[in-house]
């Protein structure tokens, strides 16, 4: 278990920018609140636990700069609402995590976890390996223990493809559960805050958390109930070590009652049209109530132009492509709700292919459900791969309930992952 001071500490000793520079901010002064000794206070589900928060997310107190000298200026004056939702769950905020710039919305040249305000991130496990984008300090941080749960953002795997690649558990809940006030955006279609954690039972506690009312008791689906469908899309595309941990995954799924069957969704084309109509709107309405100097998309563009040195390492042509004059925004627009209609008939298929099943096991790149807005989670298990780090896989599913209980049954069939580690504080 990590109490508030060893998380300060090991955020000190292990995240600074000598070790995993996976911490932005870190409040040194940090402990939990004196509840009264009430019935009501020891039901607090995260008493005193400590947190750390993806940079653009307000934290009251905190920057919140998505990861960009260009608003190292902007102190949140208040907390988001998935932010306050926590602290009244008795959760105690320690500080903030650094990520990929503005979510990976600057460059497609631009590697996971770099920012000109925090730098480069390294992977939990293995500095070689890419420690991935968006929410990479948040997912590198539970992952060397630093603390126990961490809260980051998801457009398109920013939480769940980061969360794999540390062999952590990583949550994205259905489109509009929690409350985007108070995030610097990508896409109001497709962003959301997630949970982090080492294990399916405390991200779901963390989920819980950070909604306006807490989820339901979730317990594990009987196996021989479940019926689970796997993507086969782009399976190819895995390593030999890869195949053979999902084959393995599947053969005991089977060998324990459950239903298998195959489907095949691969990747299709309306996020890219989607973000870049949605995403200078987004975050000129986010500047537009902060304590930032730089308030449009153009200002922002020019302070990146004005500073090459610091902000142009990899470019930023995501960031000029979101950037359009009047002669363009007909064209913009068109695509955007040609991108829209296709997205709408996607979603009605989909729900409609796998509204029976309790969850879909992806085996390869694809990101339907993403673009769907289904809840996401990733469960990690007991064993390693060659590189050290946690092997896991990626669900999705149409009930949310139905999906967290059968992640609970696939975590078992894995080994169990990793026992809770958070602590309570009297």
């Amino acid at each position: 278990m990590i109490t508030i001071s060893e998380a300060i500490s090991l955020a000190k000793e292990i995240g600074g920018k000598e070790g995993l520079n996976c911490i932005a901010e870190l409040d040194e002064t940090a402990a939990a609140e004196h509840y009264e000794h009430t019935e009501n206070a020891q039901r607090l589900p995260l008493l005193g636990v400590p947190i750390l928060v993806k940079d653009n997310i307000d934290v009251q107190g905190f920057h919140t700069t998505a990861g960009s000298l260009a608003l190292a200026d902007n102190i949140a004056k208040g907390d988001a609402p998935v932010i306050r939702n926590l602290r009244r769950n008795g959760a105690v905020i320690i500080g903030k995590s650094n990520m990929t710039e503005f979510a990976n919305y600057v460059s497609t040249k631009m590697p996971g976890g770099y920012s000109s305000r925090g730098g480069q991130v390294i992977h939990a496990v293995k500095a070689e390996l890419d420690p991935l984008g968006s929410s990479t300090g948040s997912a590198v941080a539970v992952a060397a223990g630093i603390v126990p749960m961490a809260v980051g953002t998801d457009t398109c795997h920013s939480v769940t493809a980061c969360a794999m690649g540390n062999g952590i558990c990583g949550l994205k809940p259905p489109a509009g559960t929690l409350s985007q006030e108070g995030i610097i955006p990508i896409s109001k279609t497709f962003d959301s805050a997630g949970a982090m954690a080492q294990n399916v039972s405390d991200t779901l506690k963390l989920y819980s958390a950070m909604r306006d009312e807490p989820l339901p008791e979730i317990k594990p689906a009987p196996a021989g109930e479940l019926r689970i469908a796997v993507n086969t899309a782009n399976s190819d595309m895995n390593p030999e070590e890869k195949r053979r941990f999902l084959d393995k995954l599947v053969k005991t799924l089977r060998n324990n009652g459950a239903e298998i069957s195959e489907l095949n969704d691969p990747p299709t084309p309306e996020l890219p049209a989607i973000m870049k109509r949605e995403f200078g709107q987004g975050i000129e309405e986010y500047l537009k109530k902060s304590e930032a100097k730089l308030k449009t998309l153009k200002e922002i563009i020019e302070y990146f132009e004005a500073h090459p040195d610091t902000m142009m390492k990899y470019g930023y042509d995501l960031l000029q492509g979101a950037l359009y004059d009047k002669s363009q925004e007909a064209i913009i627009e068109e695509e955007y709700q040609k991108a829209m209609k296709s997205r709408a008939n996607e979603i009605q298929r989909i729900t409609e292919e796998i509204s029976d099943y309790d969850a879909v096991l992806i085996t390869g790149p694809t990101y339907v459900n993403h673009l769907c807005g289904l809840p996401t989670i990733t469960v990690a298990g007991r064993s390693l791969d060659t590189n050290g780090v946690r092997q896991g896989v990626m669900l999705y599913g149409t009930d949310e309930c139905r999906l967290y209980a059968a992640a609970l049954t696939v975590e078992q069939s894995l080994g169990d992952g990793v026992s809770g580690s958070f602590c309570r504080f009297a």
